[in-house]
């Protein structure tokens, strides 16, 4: 079993950015935890990030990409008002789990729309790099229940 994990806009600079928000930890670390646990799990994973809609499209398009049956997707501010990723992501016919490392209930942004409300299986908030591992977690669940 394939998952796909996908760091959106701005998450390559965990470890430096809002450290209230974020904490310390920084991508390469999360993808390594990542890694260790699918390893456990009997999974393999594929991280990707870009700052580029365009070019999270161009990855979840590939077709080494296609194989993946699962898409654990820290989508950032895309989940406002990046359609076109919205429809990649259905495109591609995976289970999706959206995850954030902060609350993004109680940020000041518009809250109102979010464009994976009807395309996740799941989603965690606000518990920095846990957020990664817990939908990690409740990712596999779901695709070994189906």
């Amino acid at each position: 079993m394939k998952i796909l994990v996908i760091h959106g806009p701005n998450l390559n600079l965990l470890g430096k950015r809002d450290i209230s928000k974020y904490g310390l930890v920084t991508m390469a670390e999360i993808n390594q935890k990542l890694e260790n646990l699918s390893k456990e799990k009997g999974v393999e994973i594929e991280c990707f990030q870009s700052n580029s809609e365009g070019e999270i499209i161009d990855f979840l398009q590939q077709d080494s990409s296609r194989e993946a049956v699962g898409i654990l997707v820290n989508p950032g501010a895309l989940i406002r008002y990046a359609y076109c990723f919205r429809q990649a992501l259905v495109d591609h016919g995976g289970a999706v789990m959206e995850i954030h490392m902060s609350d993004i209930n109680k940020t000041e942004v518009n809250k109102k729309v979010n464009i994976l409300d009807d395309v996740r299986m799941g989603q965690v908030t606000g518990l920095k790099e846990e957020s990664y591992y817990q939908g990690l977690e409740e990712l596999i669940t779901h695709l070994n229940n189906k």
